[in-house]
């Protein structure tokens, strides 16, 4: 289990729509709020969900 810090940086295995596959994380708690890197969307996932989307972090 990860744990998410506003303003962390997160790589996801997929890229989004636009291309990019970075996102910033807005807000935490049990759904975490990310905003993609590419187009500034934003999205609100679960945090079990994003677990297994993100790529693994050093």
């Amino acid at each position: 289990m990860m744990t998410y810090e506003v303003g962390m940086i997160i790589h996801t295995k997929k890229p989004h729509v636009c291309g990019s596959n970075a996102w910033t994380v807005i807000r935490t708690g049990a759904d975490i709020k990310i905003k993609c890197n590419g187009c500034a969307r934003e999205v609100m996932i679960p945090k079990f969900d994003l677990d297994k989307k993100i790529k693994a972090q050093k």
